[in-house]
């Protein structure tokens, strides 16, 4: 017959008032930080995945530069009877292109922190809720400079000359950025209803493609057919190229540029509050 032994009581120990004062934080409780201040800080964040993985640099990088080069020798003595003459036209689209194509990756990598549980975390920090989306936005702004850059490089190297001037580019990279910074705002809400990050980047390059070549990017409208001018008038595209263009030419287009500023505020503010309501309940 086995017996069982109880343990005598333990007595409960009590911690006393010095003992939780030294574990406890010392002071004042921390300020709830502000909206800039959250979202400057994600934006940080996003800055030190490219320090601590640089290869993603190279879509930024390598990217550009290949889409220069293969396009004003490809079509260059084709279409304006020398590269260096194509090259004046081309390069205000290229750099729009290849900024434009990289915006998809803010999807991409949204959707891949989501799967990694990341942004759950982020949902039970005491911040501002749209931070974290808006500082990866922010984080991404460097990577639309950097590629801009490296493009107008590239194009002054190749003999590119901007008649606006030092101010008529940085006009120029300024609108790609203000738009880039917009249209990423489609691809957060995509990888955050999308289940995989394969998915978005299937989307976005569906979307992509047709906006980015089927536009006045290579060539000038009025040399295609009637049906497609009429929706390469409609592209958003073509309206950036144009006002990008027309910026770094020193004629600026007001047209285009106040179209390039008001669709940029609207997708902002349609695509940026059905990406936040998605947030919220995801």
């Amino acid at each position: 017959m086995s017996t069982t032994t109880v343990a005598p009581d333990a007595t409960a120990y009590t911690p006393s008032a010095e003992t939780i004062a030294a574990v406890l934080a010392p002071g004042e409780k921390p300020r709830r930080p502000g909206p800039l201040s959250a979202s400057l800080t994600f934006g940080w964040r996003a800055m030190l995945k490219i320090k601590h993985v640089p290869e993603q640099l190279f879509d930024v990088t390598m990217f550009p530069i290949i889409m220069t080069l293969m396009f004003t020798y490809l079509f260059g003595g084709a279409l304006a009877g020398s590269p260096r003459e194509y090259l004046q036209y081309l390069l205000p689209g290229i750099m729009v292109t290849s900024v434009v194509m990289i915006t998809m990756y803010t999807g991409v990598g949204l959707n891949t922190d989501i799967e990694k549980g990341v942004f759950d975390r982020f949902r039970t920090l005491a911040v501002w809720r749209p931070a974290a989306l808006v500082g990866m936005i922010l984080g991404d702004v460097l990577r639309y400079v950097l590629a801009a850059t490296v493009i107008m490089g590239v194009g002054m190297v190749l003999g590119f000359r901007p008649g606006g001037g030092v101010l008529g580019v940085l006009a120029g990279i300024g609108l790609l950025v203000v738009f880039s910074f917009a249209f990423s705002w489609i691809w957060t809400w995509l990888g955050l209803i999308l289940r995989s990050e394969k998915s978005v980047m299937g989307v976005s390059m569906l979307v992509l493609f047709p906006l980015t070549f089927l536009s006045n990017v290579f060539v000038r409208p009025t040399t295609m057919p009637g049906w497609l001018q009429a929706f390469v008038d409609v592209n958003p595209i073509t309206h950036l190229v144009a006002a990008v263009r027309s910026v770094m030419a020193g004629a600026p287009d007001a047209g285009a540029i106040t179209w390039v500023l008001v669709a940029s505020a609207v997708c902002t503010a349609v695509f940026g509050a059905l990406t936040m309501y998605r947030y919220n309940r995801k």
